[in-house]
């Protein structure tokens, strides 16, 4: 066997037990995830003095990381907001991997550079925002939110004789930031990165579900001074609320305010004709951020971040130089929209679950969804002592049981030993809570109640010891 067909086989050892790992999490009764420490173990060794053969590397990769891996791509994981990885995208990104494209402009890859093009557009339509706005496809909402906020500050600093491009903050007309109390603490990295502060913004009061209380906005943009870029919240990340855009974004305009939405999950509503109406206002914003790993279902390292004044993202994000050809007429050059050159293209998984779901299958699975939110609520409350804190508008559960913190915890801890289903702790309000997020297409309604019956399961035993 010559190298060539020798490394080949690495790939298809890799489909094999990529598809044997899916079939077997798909239907597994129990996900243990054994912790650090033994992982640490099984990858630890001297540095290789040798190389193997990729056939061999592959197997042992998989030996090794198989007993550490969350079951994220199951159909009981409701720890995050999170995916299932669909096995569609997941193809599409091996072909991306297997074709080596860099996504840096039309001439290095213009397959890569046309898929994007294409999935953007389609973007545009589902989540029936101006379609005159520009896609930078990016690793996820994190750096969605950076590089629309990059946009946001651009354009405002150009509009007070600014060129913070060329000449930085140094001496900027300072930029006032309005943002909910309740706002994810990835927009607070955003502002950290662009040098906008965290300490300097202005906090919004939020009502008991995380939305920001629009009389409260009215009187901080009132009293702001200079520019200002307003965030909003598409889907607060405990209660899935939204922010109130019907109000607040006419304010923003008339005040000529830039406004965010970051719509990490949330955005995704507006692709749902029955949750559409919870992001009514939003497509005023200026700019918006969202994850493609989340409802859309692709793999990770994928995320949007969409700006209406064009001209203001490639400002922000252009990275020219004499060696890099420029595009033509109307090419789309990728690495306009985004912080970087070497990247993979992630515009073929886009595509790739577009086409799979369809428009139709896209609402059909964020409905759904959010019918299985309100079916768990319904199950979990009838059990004594198990209280679900928030109104049930989306995906999002907030369950607290024995309005106690220890003993939720404790209810957490134990769900997650039990590896039947796993939800995460988090916070809410100043209290601990368990959260349940459900946005995985492998969910099913058998799947939902089985994750039930092992939350009050797991309740039961914490009540009684």
């Amino acid at each position: 066997m010559v190298e060539g067909e020798a490394e080949l086989a690495a790939l298809a050892r890799a489909a094999e037990l990529a598809e044997a790992y899916r079939r077997r999490i798909a239907v597994a009764e129990h996900t243990p995830t054994e912790p650090y420490a033994a992982s640490l173990a099984r990858f630890a060794g001297p540095t290789p003095e040798y190389g193997e053969t990729g056939d061999a590397v592959i197997a042992t990769l998989a030996e090794a990381a198989e007993p550490g891996l969350r079951a994220s791509t199951g159909p009981r994981f409701f720890g995050w907001v999170i995916g299932n990885s669909h096995p569609t995208g997941v193809a599409a990104d091996w072909l991306a991997s297997a074709w080596g494209q860099n996504a840096a402009n039309v001439t290095a890859a213009p397959a890569a550079s046309a898929a994007e093009a294409v999935a953007a557009g389609w973007l545009l339509d589902l989540l029936d925002l101006p379609r005159e706005s520009s896609v930078g496809f990016v690793t996820g909402a994190t750096v969605a939110n950076f590089v629309a906020l990059a946009a946001a500050r651009s354009a405002l600093l150009a509009r007070a004789g600014w060129n913070v491009e060329a000449d930085g903050l140094f001496g900027a007309p300072p930029i006032t930031v309005l943002i909910g109390e309740e706002a994810h603490i990835t927009v607070y990295a955003a502002l950290n990165y662009l040098g906008l502060g965290t300490r300097r913004v202005v906090t919004v009061a939020c009502d008991d579900q995380g939305a920001m209380v629009a009389g409260d906005f009215a009187r901080a943009l009132a009293a702001a001074t200079g520019p200002v870029i307003a965030i909003g919240q598409a889907g607060q990340i405990n209660s899935g609320a939204f922010d109130p855009f019907e109000q607040i974004a006419p304010m923003c305009r008339d005040a000529g305010a830039w406004l965010h939405v970051d719509g990490a999950f949330g955005l995704w509503a507006r692709a749902c004709p029955d949750r559409a109406a919870l992001g009514r206002g939003l497509e005023l914003a200026h700019s918006w951020a969202t994850d493609g790993h989340k409802w859309l279902q692709t793999p990770y390292d994928c995320g949007f971040a969409i700006v209406r004044d064009a001209e203001a993202h490639r400002r922000a994000m252009t990275i020219a130089a004499s060696y890099l050809p420029p595009a033509a007429g109307s090419e789309r050059d990728p690495s306009a929209y985004v912080p970087e050159l070497s990247r993979r293209a992630r515009g073929f998984a886009t595509w790739a679950m577009i086409k799979r779901l369809g428009r139709s299958g896209i609402a059909e699975m964020v409905e759904r969804h959010c019918r299985l939110a309100r079916r768990m609520a319904e199950r979990l409350t009838a059990e004594p002592g198990v209280q679900v804190l928030n109104d049930v508008v989306l995906n999002q559960l907030v369950v607290r049981f024995g309005d106690d913190d220890a003993q939720t915890l404790a209810t957490v801890d134990r769900v997650q030993r039990d590896a039947i289903a796993f939800m995460g702790a988090s916070q809410w309000r100043g209290r601990w809570v368990m959260r349940i997020s459900i946005t995985s297409d492998a969910t099913t309604e058998a799947e939902a109640d089985t994750a039930c019956a092992a939350v009050i399961s797991a309740w039961r035993a914490v009540r009684t010891s």
